[in-house]
């Protein structure tokens, strides 16, 4: 039976999460809201790529829940996680296209592994997405013949080839020059809003990911240091998080590394 929809697509309930005795995620709870935009942001190692893998079933939790949809990721069979991820689109970090297929077939990858449409409908529907992202004329380059910025705007078309309800966004601004990153930022908000999806962002660009988002949690040693709208994240007092959000180099994040005090490495004594 299928759960009734809720305000939340995706809930993280008390989870936890890691690697061995490494704890990665220490039970934390979140919601990503259905329509909306929501970035997972924070300093490297935090958890935000983990994160997603979780969403997606690649990782499963050791603690806790996790619902799409209502429907418990964690436990859920062969059949019903690959049910639930053709309801997911994945940008992968740098696009992550196929190197020996078109643009147009990168595109319709997802529809033929995964639909029976004949060949003239998914030739409409590719081109669809293509134009989607200022690409329809390119249908027939090779990613080698394109920028990297094109490159993303390809793997964003694939991603939403099968109309997900929602579409997450591993580090999408990720070597890009000011225009393609404007360019990408304004696509995932306008697709977001346009088709009726829900986004989740990874990403370190913070003015780009703040000026889309309608939410921003910030993950910092297992747990969130800040959640709520871009305003009140910059606003927030948590000295780390406003190390983040500005760019300072020390602060709860050191800039050195562990040592030994310079007068014992520099006293000329000998180790």
């Amino acid at each position: 039976m299928t759960a009734p929809s809720t305000a939340a697509l995706v809930e993280l309930r008390n989870l936890t999460f890691g690697y061995g005795e490494r704890v990665i995620l220490d039970g934390i709870s979140l919601t990503i809201p259905r329509g909306k935009v929501t970035s997972l942001m924070g300093a490297t190692g935090g958890g935000k790529t983990t994160t997603l893998r979780l969403i997606g079933g690649q990782q499963r939790a050791q603690k806790g829940e996790l619902l799409f949809d209502g429907q418990d990721v964690t436990h859920m069979d062969q059949t019903a996680l690959y049910a639930a991820r053709r309801r997911m689109g994945m940008l992968f970090q740098f696009g992550a296209l196929f190197t020996d297929l078109s643009v147009f077939e990168n595109v319709a990858f997802p529809l033929r592994e995964h639909t029976d449409l004949a060949d003239a409908l998914i030739r409409d529907i590719v081109l669809m997405k293509l134009d989607a992202v200022g690409l329809r004329g390119a249908r027939d380059l090779m990613p080698s013949q394109i920028s990297g910025g094109m490159n993303r705007r390809v793997a964003l078309a694939r991603a939403i080839a099968l109309d997900p309800d929602q579409v997450m966004y591993d580090e999408p601004f990720s070597g890009l020059d000011p225009i393609a990153l404007g360019t990408a930022a304004r696509l995932i908000r306008q697709l977001n809003d346009t088709l009726g999806m829900t986004s989740l962002i990874v990403s370190h660009e913070i003015p780009e990911t703040f000026h889309i988002s309608d939410q921003v949690i910030i993950l910092a040693n297992g747990r969130i240091a800040a959640q709520g709208t871009p305003e009140e994240v910059r606003n927030s007092t948590d000295p780390l998080v406003v190390q983040f959000v500005n760019g300072q180099s020390d602060g709860p994040v050191r800039f050195h590394y562990p040592a030994p005090s310079v007068a014992q490495d520099f006293g000329g004594a000998q180790p």
